[in-house]
């Protein structure tokens, strides 16, 4: 295979990557040493998010393939990408940990279901809860009022057992 086929199949297999996930941060990861990108790695392997470092000019062929062309502001300088294809907001939190104790890594901006983000944006949705934890809470505001009349009912039974 030449060179030039080697990198439409590199172009195609980005934009299906684009495609297939829910949430894409790219990162400049300038200034990190080897045992800080292998620790970054495996906290993403964990989380089951895909890191990979990129060239640029591939990276903004396969964002114009799928529609993704406002991604081409962030595609400068060294650039490595996390694929998340499970979760929206583990990316998000994985990476702004990370960032937050190694300030090297610097978070540029992505694709969050579909729409450009910016990193601000990023940090905002890795201060969000949890999946789990945002219905958690859901669930116990729906389970208030049912808990509240419950509670209104027992004490009426309670004030009438008591007057007799």
């Amino acid at each position: 295979m030449g060179v030039r086929e080697e990198k439409e199949q590199v172009v195609r297999e980005i934009a299906d990557r684009l495609t297939r996930s829910k949430s894409t941060i790219v990162t400049d990861y300038r200034g990190l040493n080897v045992a800080e990108v292998t620790e970054l790695r495996k906290q993403l392997r964990e989380a089951g998010i895909e890191y990979q470092v990129l060239k640029n000019t591939l990276a903004r062929r396969a964002a114009a393939q799928v529609e993704l062309a406002g991604l081409d502001e962030y595609l400068v300088g060294p650039t490595a990408i996390a694929f998340g294809y499970e979760d929206v907001v583990a990316p998000a939190k994985v990476l702004n940990d990370f960032a937050k104790k190694h300030k090297a890594l610097e978070l540029k901006g992505g694709v969050v279901e579909g729409r450009i983000v910016s990193a601000q944006e990023i940090d905002s949705l890795a201060n969000l809860p949890s999946r789990e934890g945002l219905l958690s809470m859901l669930l116990s505001v729906l389970q208030a009022p049912m808990r509240n009349f419950a509670y209104a009912v027992q004490q009426v039974a309670d004030k009438q057992g008591a007057a007799e």
